[in-house]
């Protein structure tokens, strides 16, 4: 079978359309047709440099679709089912799965590799095997996946709102519901409102927080991130923090989350002093892993009991919380259309990411014909 990709052959480069080739499903796989595919900046990380898989590999990793094939052994799902890609397998069986922390499923371990879990590739051009993005690949008009990689879904949803529950969606609502554990009266910081912090946002709301102060130099972001259900907006981390001292009469934040493009050392110390005694920093962001982005006060860390965390996908379950995500959106009490700001074709995947490096986006969306 032949379809067209967008294929990135390696950092500071543009994606390149492409005929692919692509294998049918073997046993425990699924060809999936997609819909949408949503343009998330761990995309952009394959191409700035700061995650480094194999070349080349068809971008996307937050995509959904209708299973048009399943191989043998396949039981989560079959063809005709509407589906959204998470960039999280979850085998359910795993060390990790099984102690309900799916979100580390040891599938994982290979996602920027592009293969499939025997190793093996279903992308090809030529004699040239190509990986997908997250085991998935889904910047592309179709692609074969693991069966641990799709979540079926209600077929009465939008499939292009619902892609947005692949990645940026789960991972910022739990950012603040389950990593950083917000609770009904606590005081909110959100440094960097993209896909990620705008939903970071949604939860925190969600979760009763009295006060969500964001922080991003973008205007466009500051308005939207008021109009999803922030309290306070600013453009500089230092304005935020005068304004968390006067809310919470100078006790700090309850919890302080990192969902910016790339995190660095000021946005971590900025986060870290604006949290009170036994407050919790949550960095969801991605950078190079060689770099050494933390130094803190290791004695203000014990005296004022505060936390320092690191999550993956918001520490979400990928098979529980799409569906549970798409039920609250269903019900009118989750935000998803309002968070495209503009739909590209394939062919225009470069113009969608140089929008969002421009901060013109909260999200772009791909839509195949």
């Amino acid at each position: 079978m032949k379809t067209k990709a967008a294929v990135l052959h390696g950092p500071h480069q543009p994606f390149e359309i492409m005929e692919l080739d692509l294998d049918p499903p073997k046993a425990g796989e699924v060809l999936v047709k997609f819909a949408a595919a949503g343009l998330c900046h761990s995309d952009l990380h394959l191409v700035d440099g700061d995650m480094t898989p194999r070349f080349p590999i068809v971008g996307g990793h937050e995509g959904s679709g209708v299973v048009e094939e399943v191989g043998p052994g396949v039981t989560r799902v079959k063809p005709g089912d509407h589906i959204v890609c998470s960039f999280i397998p979850s085998c359910g069986r795993c060390r990790y799965c099984s102690t309900g922390r799916q979100n580390l499923c040891e599938m994982g371990a290979t996602i920027l590799q592009g293969n499939l879990p025997d190793g093996t590739f279903r992308f090809h051009h030529g004699k040239t095997d190509i990986g997908g993005m997250c085991m998935l690949g889904v910047f592309s008009e179709r692609a074969t996946v693991s069966e641990y990689s799709v979540v079926k879904i209600d077929d009465w949803l939008p499939l292009d709102s619902a892609a947005l529950v692949g990645c940026g969606v789960p991972t910022g609502w739990a950012t603040a519901n389950y990593a950083g554990g917000v609770r009904a009266g606590d005081s909110v910081v959100i440094y960097g409102i993209g896909g990620v912090g705008i939903n970071a946002v949604q939860g925190a709301r969600h979760a009763g927080a009295k006060d969500v102060v964001v922080v991003d130099p973008v205007q466009f972001k500051r308005d939207e991130a008021m109009r999803f259900g922030a309290t306070h907006a600013f453009a500089t981390a230092k304005e935020a923090a005068v304004k968390v001292d006067e809310l919470t009469w100078g006790k700090g934040a309850d919890q302080a989350l990192i969902t910016v493009g790339v995190v660095d050392e000021d946005v971590v110390k900025a986060a870290f002093q604006v949290i009170g005694k036994g407050g919790t920093m949550v960095i969801t962001s991605i950078v190079d892993a060689r770099k050494t982005t933390i130094q803190l006060s290791a004695g203000i860390l014990t005296l004022y009991e505060k936390t320092i965390k690191g999550t993956l996908f918001g520490s979400a379950n990928p098979q529980y919380d799409i569906v549970r995500l798409l039920r609250l959106y269903d019900a009118g009490q989750l935000k998803l259309d309002e968070l495209i700001t503009t739909r590209y074709s394939l062919e225009e995947v470069n113009q969608g990411f140089q929008d969002m490096r421009d901060g013109k986006l909260i999200r772009g969306m791909i839509i195949f014909d």
